[in-house]
């Protein structure tokens, strides 16, 4: 089985003086955690989608749903964890209930707020997931890469060739990220940005799956004008104290 999780936990704090989380805002004339599931919803290979909201939005998250998607869709809609890791533990009990202890179906992990993931995208990480057990989407670096340990100085510019920028989807065997997980040390925890990292910290491998520049996450009031125009569509202009601010 393969289950697609819509990471959509955030708040949107870096979205500025708006009065819903970013996966709610408008793009285009759906929400665009709408067009996100969407992509998920109509590839032949996923069966379930599973969305993942804060507690407070839980009842917003599934009206938005029931106003945007067809009758009868198949998504559920559960409640996120206070951090990334915790809502990726609310999948995989989710995941456990819905197939079984002892199945060990493919989980893709996506943040809600990457609408423009494609197709193809979706279709190569079930395959890497399928044959490796993990893969991240990843884009090569195009700037070069600057490391400062004290934020202040340069301490090293790796090579730009061997650099790459991740993405979401990050995709895996359910048995195996849960094995990784309960294994993790609370300073190991601390650490971790993504689930990818708790492959890397346990030396296990994560294969590549080549992302997309336009498969960008919306985070900041710039990026929701570049989805507007990727969709082609012209942005929104809300007025008063909930307008998004320009950027």
């Amino acid at each position: 089985m393969i289950i697609a999780a819509i990471l959509a936990g955030g708040i949107g704090s870096r979205m500025g003086n708006v009065n819903m989380p970013k996966q709610f805002l408008q793009l285009g004339s759906r929400p665009v955690l709408v067009h996100t599931i969407e992509k998920f919803l109509v590839h032949p290979q996923v069966d379930r989608v599973v969305v993942l909201t804060p507690g407070a939005w839980l009842g917003f998250t599934q009206d938005t749903l029931a106003e945007h998607l067809p009758a009868g869709h198949n998504v559920a809609v559960i409640e996120g964890g206070d951090s990334r890791n915790n809502t990726l533990r609310n999948a995989l009990r989710w995941v456990e209930d819905e197939c079984g202890a002892a199945a060990d179906p493919i989980i893709i992990t996506h943040d809600a707020v990457r609408p423009f993931v494609s197709h193809r995208i979706i279709s190569d990480n079930i395959a890497a997931a399928e044959a490796h057990g993990a893969c991240d989407t990843v884009i090569a670096a195009t700037d070069t890469i600057v490391r400062s340990d004290d934020g202040a100085f340069i301490t090293v510019i790796p090579p730009r060739g061997s650099m790459y920028q991740g993405q979401t989807p990050q995709s895996f065997r359910c048995n195996k990220l849960r094995a990784l997980m309960n294994t993790l040390l609370p300073e190991e925890e601390a650490i971790l940005t993504d689930a990818c990292k708790i492959f890397s910290i346990r030396s296990e491998p994560v294969a590549l799956v080549q992302g997309e520049t336009h498969n960008l996450k919306i985070t900041y009031p710039y990026d929701l004008k570049v989805a507007h125009a990727l969709l082609g569509v012209e942005e929104a202009r809300p007025s008063g104290k909930n307008a998004v601010n320009e950027a």
